[in-house]
């Protein structure tokens, strides 16, 4: 889920860059190194309104000024049993990669559909065997996060895994398609 919050942090601003107007390079300071950064348990997103705050200090030896700023920013934070909808980005043996926000998870083939599966791997798609319901790359999908292991040190390595056995989850289209058989019905 996507968050607004208010951060403070240090920045630190080399020697090189204190002729400069002062404001826009801590914000680019600011930006370049928050932004992308994944922390405890959210990813930032975008950093906005960044303010120095007090007097930034000369550290001896160094001759960089550490500035102490306040910002403004957007947040991912995926949450345990949230639903989320994605894009299929890859097809494995394994199962699918859904890519959401900025993050992928790990749609792994027995929480695709309650059918057996079989698996297209030069097509890039996954085929149900008694519905022949297909599941490729570019697909649009809702599923519920199940796991959740946020790599701070590298966020590409963070485990997030995704259920689609539920109800009211899986491929949009053959949600569609189950509404409107269910309208038929009634």
């Amino acid at each position: 889920m996507y968050m607004l919050s208010k951060a403070e942090k240090v920045v630190r601003i080399p020697p090189s860059m204190l002729d400069k107007d002062i404001d826009k390079v801590t914000e680019k300071i600011t930006c370049d190194t928050f932004e992308g950064r994944v922390e405890h348990d959210h990813l930032t997103v975008l950093i906005s309104n960044v303010e120095p705050m007090g007097q930034g200090r000369i550290v001896h030896g160094d001759g960089a000024v550490y500035q102490e700023v306040s910002y403004d920013q957007l947040v991912f934070r995926p949450q345990l049993q949230e639903v989320i909808e994605g894009t299929v980005c890859e097809i494995l043996k394994f199962g699918a990669f859904v890519r959401f926000g900025p993050l992928d998870g790990l749609l792994h083939i027995s929480q695709i559909m309650d059918d057996r599966i079989n698996i297209d791997a030069d097509n890039q798609r996954l085929v149900g065997k008694d519905n022949s319901r297909i599941l490729a790359v570019g697909d649009r999908v809702r599923a519920r996060i199940v796991a959740l292991s946020i790599n701070e040190r590298n966020p590409r390595e963070s485990k997030i895994g995704l259920t689609m056995r539920q109800p009211g989850l899986g491929k949009l289209e053959w949600l569609e398609e189950d509404r409107r058989e269910k309208e038929a019905v009634e």
